[in-house]
């Protein structure tokens, strides 16, 4: 069993003689409570490449003090982290390996640094007693437990919020410290500085990943085929994102993972004149299914949500028979398992086989001809094919009369608009405005085409729904008033489409583009 818990906290530089400013002056803060010092005693894992802290990811094992017990820390967002704890053991926690397999793979996990830290504690709380946050000076040593042992030591101040504080108490904090002549750390941890610090001489090239967090200027894309790349990584990075998430079933993780792939598909096809397609085929194939496996999940999701929203709105009058409780038992029967399900689709040799193609193809992209040509011949040239051919589907949709091929004709042309919008996002970091603000326009024609089969969808599971009452001696008159609400919503968005489609095809936005 493993909790979990929001890290908000900030570090700075210290040395045994840096004095602490009077606190208390710090709006909110009422007094500062000495706690007493605890002796803290962390062994860190990580794989002998240190994949983990590439990726600003720690587990350690850690002794003394309250919080005893296995650690790992998630990066969130600048000076935020999400920390899941797991009981003492001996080895690493299966739950914990699992958060981390997208990132280790079939490396093993091993112990390459222990911090024995002398921390004394200090809380500030409120008028009340109330805790604000929690700082600590550290005196820090680290040992190196692979290549040659290496040691090394140093002081520091961590303060890090207590749970339901504000987080303008740290800027608060942060600028009486800064007032008193104490810095920001230049480490983005203890162990990214034991990395570096302890590392051979002739090694410490390998240790990049664990240098201080100034920024490094990135080189500048010279090419369509490095812009590209730089969307193709971006996304490849946000799989790996997403893969702890979505094992802990966090909100909308699944989605935004399923959006990542079909990204890196759409635009393995868009800029086929870029990279080739025939390495790139059996990569989007891949993608493909891990899409349809995760998606059983978030679709049904959706549709019982779109279900029962449709179900509150209606008059309690118009509700016959056990409508509510007839959705709860579809709902449970068509979701049971699904987490389980993915959880297990993520822990397969054939995910990390396509974890494995994605490094390799991007580590040595099989880049065309084209990828070496000027950005604003080769991209516009691709987003605009793909423009046109979301035209030819509108088209062929909106000549076809109402009914089962209208539906499927349009299903198609939101995958072509999904395509289309996946371009100039893209596209957007070397072309600019133009292409972000064709983007969106295809996003506006996708959210109509969207609707419009999430309507298609959810009748189908209405005529279900509505056998199964019947079946079971219910009546089945909500069920067909709500399949005739989807099917006058349906009619709606394809009224509607024409004018959407009309604005996205401003000819000037076409020839901005092309220039």
């Amino acid at each position: 069993m493993a909790d979990t818990k929001r890290e908000i906290e900030r570090k700075y530089e210290a040395t045994p003689d840096t004095g602490l400013p009077d606190l208390t002056r710090v709006a909110g803060v009422s007094a500062v409570h000495d706690k007493g010092v605890a002796e803290l005693d962390a062994v860190y894992y990580d794989t002998a490449d240190l994949r983990l802290i590439a990726a600003s990811i720690t587990l350690r094992r850690r002794t003394g003090g309250t919080d005893a017990g296995w650690h790992l820390k998630l990066p969130v967002a600048p000076d935020v982290r999400d920390e899941i704890t797991a009981p003492l053991s001996d080895a690493v926690p299966h739950v914990l390996q699992s958060l981390v397999r997208a990132r280790t793979r079939d490396a093993e996990l091993v112990p390459v640094v222990r911090l024995r830290s002398s921390r004394h504690i200090h809380h500030l709380v409120d008028a009340d007693g109330a805790p604000l946050a929690e700082l600590s000076r550290d005196g820090v040593r680290a040992e190196r437990l692979t290549d040659g042992g290496r040691t090394a030591q140093w002081d520091e101040i961590e303060v890090e919020l207590a749970d339901d504080a504000d987080p303008a108490l740290l800027d608060a904090v942060d600028k009486k410290l800064r007032k008193a002549g104490v810095r920001p750390a230049q480490w983005p941890s203890k162990l990214a500085r034991a990395l570096t610090e302890t590392a051979p001489e002739e090694g410490k090239h390998a240790e990049a990943a664990a240098e201080p967090t100034a920024p490094v200027p990135a080189e500048e894309p010279a090419n369509a085929g490095d812009y590209v790349l730089a969307y193709l990584r971006e996304q490849a990075d946000a799989i790996l994102a997403y893969d702890p998430a979505v094992r802990r079933d966090l909100p909308d993780s699944v989605h935004q993972m399923r959006v990542a792939t079909r990204r890196l598909r759409s635009v393995f096809k868009t800029y086929r004149k870029i990279i080739d397609r025939t390495v790139t085929d059996p990569v989007g194939e891949e993608l493909k299914w891990l899409a349809g496996e995760l998606g059983v999940a978030r679709d049904h999701e959706v549709l019982t949500e779109r279900l029962r929203s449709r179900i509150d709105d209606l008059p309690r009058t118009l509700l016959l028979g056990p409508v509510r409780g007839r959705l709860r038992i579809w709902t449970v029967a068509r979701g049971s398992g699904a987490r389980r399900k993915a959880t297990a689709v993520l822990d397969s040799k054939r995910y990390l086989a396509l974890l494995d193609s994605l490094d390799t193809l991007l580590a040595d992209p099989p880049l065309l001809k084209a990828a070496f040509g000027t950005t604003a011949r080769v991209i516009p040239k691709a987003v605009l094919k793909d423009y046109d051919r979301l035209a030819a589907r509108i088209d062929h949709a909106l000549e076809l009369p109402p009914g089962h091929e209208r539906d499927l004709a349009m299903h198609d042309a939101r995958k072509a608009a999904k395509r289309a919008r996946y371009a100039g996002e893209a596209a957007t970091p070397a072309l600019g405005k133009p292409a972000k603000r064709f983007a969106k326009r295809m996003k506006d024609v996708q959210s109509v085409l969207g609707d419009h089969q999430d309507s298609v969808v959810a009748r189908e599971a209405l005529r279900d729904l509505g056998i199964q009452a019947h079946a079971a001696g219910e009546s089945a008159f909500t069920w067909g008033l709500l399949y005739g609400h989807e099917e006058a919503q349906a009619a709606e968005r394809e009224r509607e489409l024409p004018e959407v489609w009309r604005e996205a095809s401003d000819q000037d936005l076409r020839a901005a583009l092309s220039h």
